[in-house]
């Protein structure tokens, strides 16, 4: 949420008035590095509400970093393959906005698969009881 937030705040967003609602035309660069549109910014707060709501359960933070990974892996993908000039380039991504979907794509499957397991560690020794 907290990158959606910042992307509307000018200063912490250079080129802010240059910021269109979607497409690679924007010129709107968060901390000067990622590029960034009124829908990139919408879609970080939605995915934002979205861990906020499914973090009350172990079960649903799980799923959000899984599958929240998965998500950016996809956009990880999908950035190497599109043309950075194109209209296919609605979000807008970037270079920086590459890597850091790769790398929080991978963080976060990472997690959701420690958090798993360790959950599973936890269910095994919380069920036995020692007889005497």
């Amino acid at each position: 949420m907290l990158v959606g937030i910042l992307g509307f705040i000018p200063g912490v967003t250079t080129e802010y008035e240059g910021m269109t609602f979607a497409g690679h035309h924007s010129t709107a660069m968060l901390l000067g590095v990622f590029h960034v549109s009124i829908l990139h910014n919408v879609v970080h707060l939605l995915f934002g509400v979205l861990g906020f709501a499914l973090a009350r359960t172990a079960g649903g933070a799980i799923s959000f970093l899984v599958g929240g990974g998965a998500v950016y892996l996809l956009l990880w993908i999908y950035g190497l393959i599109v043309d950075m000039d194109s209209a296919a380039n609605f979000v807008p991504l970037n270079t920086a906005d590459n890597w850091l979907h790769l790398f929080l794509g991978l963080g976060m499957i990472a997690l959701g698969a420690l958090m798993w397991q360790a959950g599973g560690r936890h269910r095994s020794t919380s069920g036995h009881k020692g007889t005497s």
